[in-house]
């Protein structure tokens, strides 16, 4: 998939503000307590400063003892707020990505189909999790943090200000050179941090593909072809990770050595300012060390949160990416839902490309009446699955029309339109689920005795009853522990059950052995029955009793009739029939 840039960071802070909006009360709350922490901590220790002065110097333990007193009384209160305000926050973050990650699962049901056609699955899978993750991270750690810093370097230097001016001055010399270095690491981290993630959604979308494809990876031997891709696209985020970290790394060391250097300027000024009598006790210079590090700790913790923010926010991006992804056309407001189908379908001179000026059909015209079979051959890529794709609405025509019943697809819900075609492909897809429930999947609430009966039309009932469990034997992912015909049958039974007007077989023997394929041809022979019916054929002998046969070649339909009527003319059709005749009879 092709990368957009990255998004303007406030315009990302923004759109997840608008998640936080639903929870502003636990968000006054945690800013309240955030507001108590941070003053506690700040009259904390102005306290201990006094106690230096007033009664450690002076002697006076009744008073340190008052104080002391206090000071534990703060530090138990500001612990206390402390977990509540990251109670609350967490509470937050959680409901939020919770938000997200529905918002998200829901607008993947949306999207056209171009859009699986064009993005790995791991890519997605990646945006789903990975980036979803960071989003948490950031929400439940670094919202916190982000809130406490900012109020902890208010509330400290406003204390340093009234405490002494030049001690104060002394206390933030550094500050224009911590700041310019945290903008040039966030400036760079960012960077190096969306760079990741794009291979990190790259390098899974590899791995899901790879574990896909195992069987074809030992066919051809190519485990250790395949391994060295890996490790090369590993070692190339390894490279990218370790440059993300070591440039968001720099901050924290460079940090400490500035915050030294401001506590030897604090002590050497103030005590200077001692030793010429100017207003200034030890009680206040220790403050001033105190309040240094408080100052320059919140730098240090939002220099620390950089990785997550930065993470969080390159996650963010790619999710929102996902989320303003174009959805399927919306239905018209007149649309209507398809009732008493009898199955007259018509396509009228339809036109379609995948990508502007690379035309796959051109003015294709086809007719099925109701209860007929329409068998569409042709070498591959002729366009045929692409008919397919048009019928079901996965893609719109670019010129054309195509009606069922007279009524133009357009006019007609998807999913009222989808609920009467039942399609039976030529690879098949098999949830990680029970046969059962496999089935089940053409209408959720068909019985066990409706699932057993579709099975039976399907051929699937006996090979299911001689499975360990039967009918609640649970698949592995895509049905792997069955073979190609038994995942076919099963497919055939589910598009029984969902008892469609209108019926699309995509070469559905094409990859089975003779014996199987005898028994996935009867089967569909009981599904076809009173339905109308396009086949696409790869075995030309299966579609010999079709009513219309269309041949189609470079998007033109170039022959039209059936099996007799085709052969006589000695066509293109007929060359197909001879050729494929002759292979077999070979064979």
């Amino acid at each position: 998939m092709e990368h957009k840039k990255p998004k303007n960071t406030l315009k990302t802070l923004g759109r997840l503000l608008k998640y936080l909006n639903k929870y502003w009360l636990y968000l006054l709350f945690s800013i309240l307590c955030i507001a108590f922490v941070t003053a506690g901590t700040v009259y904390a220790t102005r306290l201990i400063g006094l106690a230096i002065d007033e009664y450690i110097a002076k002697y006076d333990f009744q008073g340190l003892g008052k104080v002391c007193t206090t000071l534990f009384t703060i530090y138990v209160g500001t612990s206390l707020c402390t977990w509540l305000q990251s109670y609350l926050l967490l509470l937050v973050g959680q409901n939020v990505v919770a938000s997200i990650r529905v918002e998200l699962f829901e607008k993947i049901q949306k999207l056209p189909l171009k859009y699986f056609d064009n993005t790995t699955h791991g890519e997605l899978m990646s945006r789903v999790t990975n980036d979803v993750d960071n989003i948490s991270m950031a929400l439940n750690s670094s919202v916190s943090q982000v809130l406490q810093s900012a109020l902890t370097l208010i509330g400290t230097f406003a204390m340093m200000i009234y405490l002494s001016i030049p001690l104060s001055v002394a206390s933030v010399i550094t500050m224009p050179i911590m700041l310019i270095a945290t903008k040039a690491v966030t400036i760079r981290s960012k960077k190096n941090y969306k760079e990741k993630q794009e291979r990190l959604g790259n390098l899974n979308g590899y791995i899901e593909e790879i574990i896909s494809g195992q069987k074809v990876v030992k066919v051809f031997c190519q485990e250790e072809e395949t391994s060295q891709t890996f490790s090369k696209r590993n070692a190339d985020l390894l490279q990218v990770g370790i440059r993300a970290e070591i440039f968001s790394g720099i901050i924290g060391p460079l940090m400490m050595a500035l915050n030294n250097i401001t506590y030897a300027i604090i002590v050497a000024v103030g005590g200077i300012m001692m030793v010429m009598g100017l207003p200034m006790t030890l009680g206040t210079i220790s403050n001033f060390i105190i309040y240094s590090k408080q100052f320059t700790r919140p730098l240090n913790e939002l220099a620390n949160q950089v990785n997550a923010m930065m993470a969080a926010f390159a996650g963010a991006e790619r999710v929102f990416e996902v989320l303003d992804e174009p959805e399927e056309v919306e239905d018209q407001p007149d649309s209507i839902e398809l009732k008493d189908v009898k199955g007259d379908v018509v396509l009228s001179n339809v036109d379609f490309s995948y990508e502007e000026g690379h035309p796959i059909l051109k003015e294709v015209s086809l007719y099925a009446k109701p209860g007929q079979t329409i068998a569409l051959v042709g070498p591959t890529g002729a366009g045929k699955t692409t008919i397919i794709n048009l019928l079901t609405r996965f893609y719109d025509i670019d010129k054309g029309a195509i009606t069922i019943d007279g009524h133009e697809i357009k006019q007609i819900k998807r999913k009222s339109l989808r609920s009467n075609l039942g399609i039976v492909l030529q690879d098949t897809y098999l949830f990680t689920d029970t046969i059962r429930e496999n089935i089940r999947y053409g209408r959720l609430n068909a019985t066990n005795e409706e699932i057993m009966g579709a099975a039976k039309l399907a051929n699937a009932h006996e090979f299911i009853r001689r499975l360990p469990n039967g009918y609640d034997t649970v698949l592995s992912d895509g049905g792997g522990n069955l073979s190609q015909g038994q995942r076919q049958m099963l497919a055939i039974a589910r598009a029984v059950l969902a008892n469609p007007s209108v019926l699309i077989l995509d070469e559905a023997t094409s990859s089975v052995d003779t014996r199987t394929e005898v028994k996935i041809q009867e089967a569909m022979q009981n599904l076809m029955k009173g339905r109308t019916n396009f086949v696409i054929a790869h075995r030309l002998s299966t579609i010999k009793d079709a009513d219309l046969i269309a041949v189609i070649n470079h998007g033109e339909v170039i022959e039209r009739g059936n099996h007799e009527e085709l052969m006589r003319a000695k066509g293109f059709y007929y060359n197909l029939y001879s050729n494929q005749f002759d292979t077999d009879e070979a064979v």
